[in-house]
């Protein structure tokens, strides 16, 4: 009684698929009818072709159906049944509402068999009231989250209207999809918007749950009726009609090899054959999404592969690339060292190209050559300062040490001064009275050679240091070095 309250009509075939389908036979639901209609709950209204009767409630089946639906739920219209008594009470043939009807229920009792949500999901003749006057129905309306499909809008099509109307159909659809929420100024023009954001001030969102999807709510459309080739031609020549509301567009192209369609403000279609999915299930691979050339199952035809998913992956393959060519280009434009011909550090090339190098830097060179040259011209400037000053003293020495005429050569050395106490070891002296240093003592020890060349170095405190620094062949020929320090 709960599925007759909400499809209206069913026959027991659909009313066994819809609930004991893992009965092998709709003989238990051609009994329950019986015995309802023995109750006076129920009643034949018409016969199909295939020989199956229709049945709906009858106005106490009505009522009674009424108190067994969820609060809220909204319940099929009533059938005005015939007179009671006479051959009237016999089933009539049906006509074109109770086929169009048989269709739907057909439809929702293969869905709801194959797995997508059960009769409660379900409602038939839901009206969409457009802004100019129109109402659009839909046949069926399915809402089934736990099966991947939370809302689908199917509308059935027995070959008796042109392909147009199926058209235009698709197009109140879309236009009422657009419409905003409320009627206020700032919803109006977020609805307008172009983005995925824009749903969320659109009437659609308030009356039909997340699709959890890019788009519009889906729209399915279930051709029957006809021979095989009929609904082929029919289902490729709608698919060509209504193309502007279900094609998605292209990403802007940035010349970043970014390939996916953007989904946002188009209507999924998906497009089946009643009798494909009543051979084959619907779960099965029975559902066309039009603008693709395969048959898909329902969750695989809804889904957008190449939508949002495929940009984000597209567009982060894109930066990586643009990253490396950028680094590409980067390095191509790095400097080259004249000397080593090695590239510069970031460093280096930073303090370039701001004009931060110390002075007497070469910008041609890059940091460790830099290093290298200047220890070298360091070192350089200290020998020839050390090496000169060495030359005074060498030279003052042997002024002072030249001998003065009647003496007995050692006032050139002492003057009026006191010898040194005795013990202390005195300077060899050459044949002229002059002080001669000897090459063993220079070599074995440079503090000798400064001695010679300059006593006061001793009493001045004056201890010689070597340092790392390679010394001229002048000073290596005198035995002394380049480096004096205070202690």
């Amino acid at each position: 009684m709960v599925a007759l309250a909400v499809f209206q009509r069913a026959t027991g075939e659909q009313l066994w698929r819809m609930l004991r389908p893992h009965h092998r036979h709709d003989r238990i639901t051609r009994n329950a009818l019986n015995d309802l209609r023995r109750r006076g709950l129920v009643r034949a209204e018409s016969r199909l072709p295939s020989g199956h009767q229709l049945w709906v409630l009858t106005v106490r089946g009505h009522a009674e159906a009424k108190s067994m639906l969820p609060a809220g739920m909204r319940m099929s219209a009533l059938r005005p049944g015939p007179p009671a008594g006479g051959a009237q009470e016999r089933p009539r043939g049906a006509g074109g509402f109770d086929a169009h009807a048989a269709a739907v229920t057909a439809t929702a009792a293969h869905l709801i068999g194959a797995g997508f949500g059960t009769v409660l999901s379900c409602e038939t003749e839901v009206a969409h009231k457009l802004p100019y006057g129109y109402t659009q129905y839909a046949d069926l309306v399915l809402r089934a989250p736990d099966a991947g499909v939370p809302v689908l809008l199917v509308e059935v099509d027995r070959g008796t209207e042109p392909v147009d109307e199926l058209v235009a159909k698709l197009r109140r659809y879309a236009e009422w999809f657009r419409l905003p929420a409320t009627r206020s100024g700032t919803d109006v023009q977020r609805a307008a918007w172009d983005g995925a954001e824009a749903h969320g001030f659109r009437l659609w969102s308030r009356v039909y749950p997340a699709t959890g999807r890019e788009g519009f709510p889906p729209v399915a459309f279930v051709f029957t009726d006809t021979t095989a080739a009929r609904r082929k031609a029919r289902m490729e020549r709608f698919a060509d009609a209504a193309r502007a509301f279900w094609r998605g567009r292209r990403y802007p192209d940035l010349g970043d090899g970014v390939t996916a369609v953007d989904y946002h403000q188009a209507v999924p279609v998906v497009v089946t054959e009643l009798e494909r999915i009543a051979e084959h299930g619907a779960d099965g691979p029975v559902w066309w999404r039009l603008s693709r050339g395969s048959w898909q199952t329902l969750t695989e035809a809804l889904d957008n592969p190449d939508g949002d998913r495929l940009y984000k992956a597209e567009r982060a393959a894109a930066d990586v690339r643009a990253k490396e060519r950028m680094a590409a280009e980067r390095e191509a434009r790095r400097p080259v060292c004249s000397r080593c011909a090695g590239a510069s550090s970031d460093d280096r090339w930073e303090m370039v190209q701001s004009h931060r190098l110390p002075q007497g830097h070469n910008a041609a060179w890059c940091g460790p050559c830099q290093d290298t040259e200047t220890a070298r011209t360091t070192a350089e400037q200290l020998t020839r300062a050390w090496d000169a000053r060495l030359e005074a003293g060498l030279c003052v020495r042997q002024a002072r040490n030249r001998p003065v005429a009647g003496g007995s050569g050692l006032e050139g050395e002492y003057g009026d001064r006191a010898p040194p106490p005795r013990g202390r070891r005195q300077p060899r002296r050459e044949a002229g009275g002059g002080l001669a240093p000897r090459a063993e003592d220079c070599r074995a020890s440079p503090n000798v050679a400064v001695e010679a060349a300059w006593p006061s170095a001793a009493r001045r405190g004056l201890v010689w240091r070597r340092p790392p620094l390679l010394l001229s062949r002048a000073s290596r020929s005198r035995g002394a070095s380049s480096g004096w320090r205070h202690q």
